[in-house]
This record gives C-alpha cells, structure tokens and sequence, in this order.
C-alpha cells in the first residue's frame, strides 16, 4: 500500500514538474529528449504534442503518427528529396499524400494546420481534405507540390470558410478557371494570407483580390502571379493592414504607374518583372521595407544601387548575382540590419550584359565587414578567396546557414583550394546549416577533413566536387556529431567509403549520393546495410533540361538511403531500384 501511494505521488509530482516545463519547450528535438525523461514524460509528450515536421513521408506511416501523437493541431509533412527542385530527381519518384490524407480525415480530429512540401497531391485528396476537416482547418499549405488542378482548390475555398492561410507557391497546378479563388472571396472572412507566387494561373480576376480585401480585415499577406498591377489599385486601396505583397506586373507606359498608391504598413515587397522605369514607385515606402524580393526583377547594378541604398532598414534580401560586388557594398553600406541574404544565379545572357553582375571575394569582404548581424547568406559566386571566408570567420558571428556555389563561368579562380578559408569560416561561425559547391580541386582531402572536425553543430550539409580521395571522406566522416542530412554530388568516392562513413556519422538519418564511382553490382553499398536503413537507387538516365532545346544531359546515377520505421516503401517507379541486400549477398 505504501509503494503504491509513493508511486502516485511521484507520478503526480512528475505531472506537475512536466506542466511547468513543457510550455517553454518549442524546439522539436527538446521535446524528443523530454520524452526520454521516464516512461511518464513519454506519455506526456505524446498527450500535448501539438506539432510534428516529417521530413521524409516514408520514415514511418500515417498509423504509427497517429497512435504516438493523437491530438496533433499542426502537421508538416515534406515528399521529394530536396534535389527534385533542382529536376535531379524523376518526376514520379514518389511523395504520395493519399495515405496521409486517409488518415488525416480518419483520425486527426484537432488538426487545424496542414502543411505538405514537394509531394503529389490529386483533387481527390484535396476533396476528403476539405470534407473531414471542413470548418476546422485554417491554414493549408501546399508547397512545390504538383498533381492538382483548379477543382481541387475550389473543394477546398467552398468548404473551408475558416481558412487563415492558403499557400500554393512554386506548386505545379492545372488550371482549369479561377472559380476557386471567386469562392474564397465571396465566403471567406477570416484570411490572412494568399499565396500562389509563381504558380501559372493566370485566369485571376483582380475584382475577386479587391473582394477579398474587403471582406477580410485581418489580410496582411498576399502573393499573386502575373497580374496587372495597374489592375490592382483597388485591391491596395482596400488592403488597409497589408504587409507584404509579391508578384504582380508591368505591362503599361511606365509614366502610368505613378498613380499607384501602396498600402501604407507595406514592409515586405517583391515586384516581378519591374524593370529601371518603374522603380520609382517603390522610392516614397523604401525606408520602411524590411524585405525586398528582386529575384525576377528587371534591374541591372545600378539599378540595384540606387534602390537599396533608400532601404535603410533592410533585413532580408533576395535578389540575382546581378546585383555584383557594387551592389554589395552598397548593402553593406546602408543596410546594417541585414540577417538574411539570398544571391541567386543570374540569366547567363544578363550576366553578359552588365559586366558589374559578378560576385566575388571583394564583394563577401564588404559584407563581412557591414552587415554584423547577418544570420543566412546563401550565394552564386564567380571568384572566391580564403581570405573573403576568413574574414566572414571572423566578423559574421551570428552566421548560423551559410551556402555558396562557385559557378564555372571564369576559367581561372583567383585562389584554390580553399581549405584554409573553410577552416576559419567553420571555427568562427556557429553553423547549423552549410552548402559548399565549388569545382575538381576547389578543396582537398585536408580541407574536407577541417569540415568534419569544425562542423560540431551542422545538422545538414550539401557538398559538392569537394575532396580528392575516399581518404578525404573516411576523415570527414570521424567528425560531424550532430549531421543528420548529407547530400553530396560530383565527388569521387567509392560505394565502399559511402558505406563507411555512413556508419561512422553517428548522427546520420538521411544520405543522397549522385555522381560516384560504383562496385559491380553495387555490391560494396552492403557494407551499409542495417536495421530500418532503406536504400534506393536511381541508375544514370539522360533528361531533357530545357523543352525549348530538347537536348538530352546525362543524369548520374543517384544513392538515396534514409532511416525509417515503416520499412520498404511499396510505391516505386520503374526509375527507382530498392536495393536488397539478400539479392546482393547471394
């Protein structure tokens, strides 16, 4: 009797020893090692677990989600590899949501935010989605996903009258009207967030934006494809509280544009296709904006120049290497609240035109030097130096994600390998997320080595034509404690220094390989075999890049190894080979 009253007690002192906890617990993997606590803390975590993010659907199943967290508010769900945004991967690799959705409507009763990334999603999803959830779900997000239409949107706007945030950027859609969005602006009072930035549906009625500006007071963000801005001052006029606003297009006599008027909270903007002579109608709210989209704008370096220099509080950044080192020290110039920059490839023909869109060491150094609190910086650049990375070692404190691609339009690089550059950048950043693409020879086995013993905290990692040798690998692999993601491509290894780096990555959950030299029969990938390791294999495929060309390129073959608790996936295309390790041994 006494036992038990002592049990009780404690079990009751754990409870309230949790209720105090838990509550200023967000972070995921906090809450994973909570759960490790006792058998009771298990328990309660899967009680009052209110999100779950998968990031690979087929690492367990719909079942097994449901019966560890049953009363789930939130759910975040990612399909393809993150190689599928680049067309590495086959378009009908998988990444089905049907199963989830099952479920979903079967048992997630609480489940009010949505969220599916890079998946295939069909109408008849989106149907039993709008049908079992109904008045509940409010935010809906989906996300690079492709394999709906139109119909299955307007399943969604005509049944799910409460929905917050509706979400569809960069998705492939078929459109068949624009009746989807008529019946979100005729029905919906409570959006607060539109998004189908750069998406094709083009049969949008701006009367249906403006109706639904109107209806809903607390909009604040809205990101459309193309439509005529000049169509749109209605639809600003009405969106009193609006925040931000992406997409849009010039398609009139600059002169026109001037009579524009922008909601006056607007803070975040990207204008599409806005070139030198429209410009001017951002110039009276710049000071105020905090994030600027330039990526598919129309804007040389000066232009550039001239903008951001009337941006004084600038904190994230988006825009082509167009932009080139002036550009950048501009930004570093007047834009010392700067936490997240974005420098994406330029149009090659663009990048001829204006010689000034390069991006070099000279222009990182100046960043260095400005932009103190910089967080993210993720950059295409044409030249690069040890010491443009030693100096970002050492005055970009905060840097926690940084990515750089070094493109092959200059024959010559001004100073290779980069080892001791990546060294300083590793020990004086805090990174948890680093991408290092260079060229053959941009960085040897010792430089790899310095990744592996410098990189204590990144969790995922992408590394490409890095390294000389498997040696370089095997010594990569004895660092990296808190690796979970690595992806890798163009390097030399062997399938046998794959597999045991794999095994020496104690961390590791997630590997994709392309290009590496492969054993008869993929027989030395045996050496990674272990319990609840799934292995696929894609073989060397030609794929056409740009329809307009037709010209065929020649795809490496591709490793895809991940852990899961569901086993071997069911669903595979004839492009992709599981590996069995039974048929190999024998």
């Amino acid at each position: 009797m006494v036992d038990r009253n002592v049990n009780r007690m404690n079990n009751a002192m754990s409870e309230v020893v949790f209720g105090c906890v838990v509550p200023y617990i967000h972070d995921s993997r906090d809450r994973d090692a909570v759960s490790l606590v006792c058998r009771r803390w298990y328990e309660l975590d899967a009680l009052t677990r209110k999100h779950v993010t998968i990031a690979l659907c087929y690492t367990t199943t719909p079942r097994q989600l449901c019966s560890r967290f049953k009363h789930l508010d939130s759910l975040k769900l990612k399909g393809k590899p993150r190689a599928a945004m680049f067309n590495l991967i086959p378009e009908d690799w998988g990444g089905y949501v049907t199963p989830w959705v099952e479920e979903i409507a079967r048992s997630f009763t609480c489940l009010k935010v949505i969220h599916f990334r890079r998946m295939i999603v069909k109408d008849s999803d989106l149907d039993v989605l709008a049908r079992s959830r109904g008045l509940g779900l409010e935010v809906l997000k989906l996300d690079k996903c492709s394999g709906f239409s139109t119909d299955g949107l307007l399943h969604i706007t005509g049944r799910c009258r409460n929905l917050k945030t509706l979400f569809l950027e960069e998705s492939t859609i078929t459109e068949k009207d624009g009746e989807w969005l008529h019946e979100l602006a005729s029905n919906n009072t409570a959006l607060e967030t539109l998004n189908f930035y750069m998406t094709d549906l083009a049969k949008v009625r701006f009367e249906d934006l403006e109706l639904i500006a109107r209806n809903c007071k607390s909009l604040v963000s809205v990101k459309i494809s193309d439509c005529e801005i000049l169509d749109l001052v209605g639809f600003f006029r009405a969106a009193t509280l609006l925040e931000e606003f992406g997409g849009g297009s010039f398609n009139d006599q600059p002169e026109l544009y001037s009579s524009v008027t922008f909601p006056r909270r607007l803070s975040l903007l990207g204008l599409t296709y806005m070139g030198k002579n429209e410009m001017p109608i951002v110039f009276p709210f710049a000071y105020q904006l905090r994030k600027l989209d330039l990526l598919y704008a129309l804007l040389d370096t000066e232009d550039h120049c001239h903008l951001i220099e009337r941006c004084p509080n600038l904190e994230i950044l988006e825009t082509r290497n167009v932009i080139g080192d002036r550009g950048l020290e501009v930004l570093a110039r007047c834009c010392k609240r700067l936490k997240r920059l974005r420098i994406e490839r330029g149009a090659d023909e663009q990048e001829m035109e204006d010689e000034e869109g390069l991006v070099s060491q000279r222009g990182l150094i100046a960043l260095a030097h400005g932009c103190p609190e910089l967080e993210y910086l993720a950059v295409y650049v044409s030249d690069i130096t040890n010491a443009s990375l030693e100096c970002m070692g050492e005055h970009l404190k905060n840097l926690n994600d940084f990515r750089l691609v070094l493109l092959d339009r200059e024959e010559r690089i001004t100073d290779l390998p980069l080892d001791n550059g990546v060294q300083a950048l590793l020990r004086g950043c805090q990174l948890r997320r680093f991408a290092l693409y260079l060229r053959p020879g941009g960085l040897t086995d010792v430089g790899l080595g310095y990744i592996g013993r410098y990189s204590q905290n990144v969790r995922w990692m992408l590394l490409g034509y890095v390294g000389g040798s498997d040696e370089g690998l095997l010594e990569f692999s004895k660092g990296c404690p808190s690796l979970q993601k690595l992806e890798m491509r163009g390097c030399c290894f062997s399938e046998r220094a794959l597999a045991i780096a794999v095994l020496q990555l104690s961390s590791l959950r997630y590997l994709w390989v392309q290009g590496y030299r492969s054993s008869p029969g993929n027989r030395d990938l045996l050496a990674m075999v272990r319990p609840f390791w799934n292995i696929e294999l894609i073989p060397s495929r030609g794929v056409v890049n740009d329809p307009n060309e037709a010209v065929l390129v020649e795809h490496p073959a591709h490793i895809l190894a991940y852990y899961s608790l569901a086993g071997q996936r069911t669903d595979f295309p004839d492009t992709v080979i599981p590996l069995d390790p039974y048929s190999l041994s024998t």
